[in-house]
């Protein structure tokens, strides 16, 4: 028998410690899917040129909707009101990503997992 094994007894194989673990995960999984949901169920709205053009974001980050002011359509200057666009759709979808990232950090706790 090796050095502090008595007959009879089995060495500890620590397997309620996996299980245990594994449980926690699948319970954190299940509150990360949770959160995802309620994440996509989000709508965020940005706006550029002083409200020249507004855009509303969902949390899947899709294109709710868009909205021009007449104004901003000028036919003369149509790189301006491209620009306006783009400046208002990314400004959503950052909002959308820090509503995300900041929910699911709350979540995970700062456990360093990869990708969240």
């Amino acid at each position: 028998m090796g050095k502090g094994m008595r007959a009879g007894k089995r060495p500890s194989s620590g397997g309620g410690s996996m299980q245990k673990q594994l449980q926690q995960m699948q319970a954190m999984q299940r509150k990360m899917e949770m959160l995802q949901a309620e994440i996509e169920e989000k709508e965020v709205t940005a706006t550029a040129g002083g409200g020249a053009v507004t855009v509303t974001v969902s949390g899947k980050k899709e294109i709710k909707s868009l909205q021009l002011k007449p104004e901003v359509v000028d036919p003369e200057d149509i790189e301006m009101l491209q620009d306006l666009i783009i400046v208002a759709v990314n400004e959503g979808l950052r909002q959308i990503e820090e509503i995300s990232n900041n929910e699911m950090s709350k979540l995970t706790g700062g456990l360093g997992i990869p990708g969240l």
